[in-house]
């Protein structure tokens, strides 16, 4: 009978989602996303980005915007707008400071198919990742770090 209690617990151990993910499930809204390019820090997108985070208890979903974005019309103005957009999506998991994201569905085909690692750390409901050091994408000689913060509401 011990046994086969030990077994059940073991089981629901291993199919359950971790305490780690469990401590985040929620909806976060986008407070600030901030790059650091060799040691210089921007906003990208802009001062006051838009753009949630839903992590169910299997499934991570991001999609943000930057501040001020306009209607496009040209080629130019839709590529412009193109670059203040960030989405993706994909199943998770949790190993201690890291969160590792499997990626399904991307707005960018390059991440699609492969994991992305952040490291998180919450303090009260505000949730910090942060990416890197890593080669910055539009210039590889330079490191860049991403971070980025959230505020859950639900």
């Amino acid at each position: 009978m011990v046994r086969l209690i030990c077994a059940l617990i073991l089981m629901l151990l291993i199919v359950s989602p971790s305490l780690g993910q469990q401590f985040l499930v929620g909806t976060y809204k986008m407070v600030s996303n901030e790059i650091e390019v060799g040691g210089t820090a921007t906003q990208p997108y802009g001062k006051a980005p838009r753009g949630y985070l839903v992590l169910t208890p299997t499934r991570f979903v991001c999609f943000y915007t930057g501040d001020n974005r306009k209607f496009g019309t040209s080629v130019a103005d839709k590529a412009a707008l193109f670059d203040t957009v960030a989405g993706w999506s994909g199943t998770y998991r949790v190993e201690g400071g890291k969160i590792i994201i499997a990626v399904d569905a991307s707005w960018t085909e390059v991440w699609t198919g492969k994991d992305q690692v952040r490291n998180w750390e919450l303090s009260g409901n505000r949730l910090t990742l942060t990416a890197g050091p890593m080669p910055f994408p539009r210039d590889p000689s330079k490191t860049s770090i991403v971070r980025q913060m959230w505020e859950k509401i639900e």
